[in-house]
């Protein structure tokens, strides 16, 4: 009977102590990451399912666009270039095996200059199969640096793995189903008192912070990508900067740094299209002023892209003449020798600034155009005036048709004729590259509606987005792709056919047709509100506006490094004589 009793206790306690080891790793896998950081956590980027993300990038439209056959044929001479590497590859096939979830980055500290980090995940499996992997990365850093130190610590039933390379040191654990990683050990330990419940005060984790509670009020909750920053301690530094540089500084003068209360943003895949928002939690800057986006009217069919933004110009007068003057332009120090101010500059324009690029099949290149609204004809005429006389050495012309104002000025000869032209009404300034496209945008701006705001492609991409307040952008990505493609073609056969470098670098006769690129491309939209304690922006596109703005930057500096390669590859090629093409002589040079 004693027997059978001690049993039954021993099973009772067995299964009590399963019942609490599960359901503290349910507790522990399923807390928010916020929860498992300090309550100053400066900077945050979280991933929430690493497959699940990958999985759906395997699904959005840039990646459909860049596994279409015709496509993979014409990258795989530029591709086959690249240096060949399977690490990269055998890294993602590990990490999928770990099914990351909750996998994240965080910068703790930046105490004397010495920044510290701790990240971790949820891994799938057991912590073993999770080790033979995490082993293999821990042996290759290992590898790098040969003089580092390794050890193993104990720390509340944790076998925490020190690893030391001055002044480098990383340190690692397991916390069934979490691994942790953090550049201090202290750090690590600290992280393991929250993820265990042993921290004394729960009100020191960063999911009791106010700016991080408001920022995440902003995330959507089927994200891919988040991050967090908390600029509270680069503004002090700027504050104590600042300090030290004046003596007497400016009672409330701020910079825009110190405003923010946070910067939060987050990205997530919609119906193949990758979506960003993007949060400053911050003072209103605009008191009653909203976007009106009568600039619309301007657009016609041909338009691929639109911005429309509240920017206050006559407030930045003092910075844009400093900018001017540091570029070695007296553009704005005009206006101050002709006495007007930053009031006579908001007295006769409205805050509304914006900006329009037609690009019509019958031309090789686009035309754009810049316009403010006018609300005193008279200051503006003299300030139009006064920017125009700024321009040393230039000849300009000034026509009056239908009541408008006409400035123009002829550009010196080159590949692309430019004539920079200004039109003034008495309600709307235009300027842009060449007088037809300004003549004929000003007949449109008293129309209510137009050709490119009535399109059913821009009126379905506005709809996709929350009304703007602050900032509007439009980018039509399929018409502009279609215009290049007409445009640079013919120049990119000619220059494989003629350029050795070129040629060996792709095939221009493999380029993928417009048609095949442009039925995976959507335009561009994003749109900026204030929404209650700070301003949201958000994006959405097969890119969105900010990875095209880094795509145009890559691209550009690859364009560089490309044309000095060419550049080498062409004197090269002609300083060879036996390299040379022989060709016989021409009577006359051809046209």
């Amino acid at each position: 009977m004693r027997r059978i009793l001690f049993v039954i206790i021993a099973l009772a306690i067995a299964a009590f102590g399963g019942w609490y080891y599960w359901n503290l790793s349910q507790r522990i896998s399923s807390a928010p990451v916020s929860v498992l950081l300090p309550r100053d956590t400066i900077f945050l980027a979280h991933m929430p399912d690493f497959n699940r993300s990958l999985d759906e990038w395997h699904h959005c439209d840039i990646y459909q666009l860049y596994r279409e056959p015709t496509v993979q044929d014409f990258l795989r001479k530029p591709l086959g270039n690249l240096p060949k590497t399977d690490a990269a590859s055998q890294t993602l096939q590990e990490i999928g095996q770990l099914d990351p979830k909750h996998a994240f980055l965080a910068l703790t500290s930046m105490d004397s200059n010495n920044p510290k980090f701790i990240g971790g995940f949820r891994f799938r499996g057991s912590q073993e199969e999770a080790e033979r992997i995490i082993s293999r990365w821990r042996s290759a850093f290992l590898e790098q640096s040969p003089a580092a130190k390794r050890e193993k610590l104990q720390y509340q039933r944790h076998e925490i793995e020190l690893v030391t390379a001055t002044p480098f040191t990383l340190a690692t654990t397991y916390d069934r189903p979490w691994f942790f990683a953090a550049t201090d050990l202290a750090e690590l330990k600290a992280l393991l008192d929250r993820a265990d419940h042993r921290a004394k005060n729960p009100e020191t984790t960063l999911d009791k912070d106010e700016a991080y509670r408001v920022a995440v009020s902003h995330r959507p909750s089927n994200y891919a990508a988040f991050f967090y920053l908390q600029p509270k301690t680069f503004s002090e530094r700027l504050a104590a900067l600042r300090a030290a540089v004046r003596s007497t500084p400016t009672p409330g003068e701020t910079t825009m740094l110190e405003k923010m209360r946070c910067i939060a943003g987050s990205m997530r895949f919609d119906n193949g299209k990758i979506h960003d928002v993007l949060f400053l939690g911050m003072p209103k800057l605009e008191h009653e002023t909203k976007l009106t986006r009568s600039s619309l009217s301007l657009g016609t069919k041909e338009t691929f892209f639109y911005l429309s933004m509240l920017l206050n110009l006559g407030e930045k007068i003092d910075t844009l003449n400093q900018a001017a003057a540091f570029a070695g332009t007296k553009l704005f120090q005009a206006l101050a020798e002709s006495g007007i101010t930053a009031d006579d500059w908001k007295a006769a324009f409205g805050l509304e600034l914006a900006s329009l690029a037609d690009w019509p099949s019958s031309a090789h290149w686009p035309s754009l155009l810049l316009t403010l609204p006018v609300l005193d004809a008279a200051k503006a005429g003299k300030i139009t005036d006064a920017l125009v006389r700024a321009d040393e050495g230039a000849t300009w012309t000034q026509t009056e048709k239908d009541g408008v104002h006409y400035f123009s000025k002829q550009s010196a000869a080159s590949l692309v004729a430019i004539t920079p032209t200004v039109g003034l009404s008495n309600r709307l300034l235009i300027a842009g590259f060449n007088p037809v496209s300004v003549e004929e945008a000003m007949k449109r701006s008293g129309a209510s509606s137009t050709e490119f705001s009535d399109s059913q492609t821009f009126k379905a991409a506005e709809g996709l987005l929350p009304e703007p307040t602050n900032f509007f952008a439009y980018i039509d990505t399929a018409l502009v792709y279609s215009r290049l493609d007409a445009s640079l073609r013919p120049i990119l056969l000619m220059a494989a056919a003629f350029m050795p470098a070129v040629a060996g670098s792709i095939d221009a006769g493999k380029l993928p047709s417009p048609e095949v690129i442009t039925k995976h491309l959507s335009p561009i939209i994003s749109s900026q509100r204030y929404d209650h304690d700070g301003y949201v922006a958000e994006s959405l596109g097969p890119i969105t506006l900010d990875q095209a703005a880094i795509g145009v930057a890559v691209l550009g500096s690859l364009g560089r490094a490309a044309r000095q390669k060419t550049g080498a590859g062409i004197s090269g090629w002609s300083a060879s004589p036996a390299a040379a093409p022989q060709v016989a002589p021409s009577p006359s040079p051809t046209p």
